[in-house]
Order: C-alpha cells, then structure tokens, then sequence
C-alpha cells in the first residue's frame, strides 16, 4: 500500500507509515537536535501529520516529504539551541549533540576535531533557510524536488539556497582548513 493510501486511509494506516518512516525522520533530527529530543519531535511530526491528513495531497504520492517538512518545522522551534550547539562544536571540539555508543573513539574524535569544529563553525554561519535545505540535502538524503515539497518552495529556490549554502560552507572551510581541501 502506497502512502496516499496509507495517509487518507483508516487511522491505523499510521502505524504503516511511522514503521516506514520513522527511523530516517530520526536521524535526520537526532543529527540535528540530539538522540532524546529527536524522539520527541518524531513523536510530534506523526501527532501533527495525523492530526493534519486531511490536507495531504494525495498527489503528491510519498508521505516522507511532507513529514521533512512537518519536522522542519519543528525544528525551527529550537534553531536557536540547534544554532548554540553548532557554535559550541566550533569553539570547543565537543559535540552536543553526538551520541555515544560506549565504545571508545577517542582517536577518530582527536583526528576529526578540526574538520568537526570547522564544519560546525560553518554551518553556524549559514543563514537558517540556506541550513534546512543543505542538512536536508545531506543528512536526510532527499532530492531537490522532495526538499521543495518538505518546505513548501519552489524548486529553483531549493537549487539556489542549496548553492549558497555550498559557496558559505566550501568559503569557511577554506578559511579555517587552509592546508586542507574543502571539495
């Protein structure tokens, strides 16, 4: 069964769809917010879009898309934190939000400080429309016009935030990585 179906069907059609795609909604917010308020904002985007399927668009076929966009919203609640995590990571080498396995990883962590903090540093500095649409575009792994679809915008608006976002990220990176390609 389709999403369309699964969304504009009974209410127990969720279940399918949270089984099909909650774990990549929370990756997507744990690499954003943390592994316990990625858990929350799943929670919330399935309570949101259920409470709101009546305006899915059935056209639209894939529900993943309109519950980026339902996340992203969420998450703009708590940019500022997301903002103050990255700025932190660039000071300090330390990633809030990372999660830990138990396992040490101490030597991976030592030689990807400095490409860590840059990138954090980097992404801090991009505007908070430009960061949606790139984390998006590489964390969430979505396609120009499933990114359009999430954030309600035109395609060319996508493609041209995304390129911005690349020309501030490879800019900063070159700065603070000047022996170090920033392709």
């Amino acid at each position: 069964m389709g999403d369309a179906e699964l969304v504009s069907g009974s209410p127990d059609g969720f279940t399918v769809l949270f089984d099909r795609h909650a774990a990549a909604l929370h990756r997507y917010c744990a690499r954003r917010v943390g592994a316990d308020l990625a858990d929350d904002l799943v929670s919330e985007t399935y309570l949101t879009a259920f409470r709101a399927r009546h305006r899915f668009d059935p056209a639209r076929g894939q529900a993943l898309p309109w519950l980026y966009g339902i996340c992203t919203n969420l998450l703009r609640r708590h940019r500022r934190d997301e903002a103050r995590a990255y700025k932190m990571l660039a000071r300090t080498g330390v990633d809030p939000l990372a999660t830990t396995d138990g396992t040490d990883r101490s030597l991976d962590r030592v030689e990807a400080s400095m490409s860590s903090r840059a990138l954090a540093g980097a992404l801090a500095a991009l505007p908070a429309k430009q960061r949606d649409v790139l984390l998006l575009f590489a964390v969430a792994d979505l396609s120009y016009p499933e990114i359009a679809a999430a954030l309600s915008i035109p395609d060319g608006t996508v493609r041209s935030r995304l390129s911005r976002a690349r020309n501030t990220v490879r800019t900063h990176l070159t700065r603070s990585l000047p022996n170090r390609s920033a392709s």
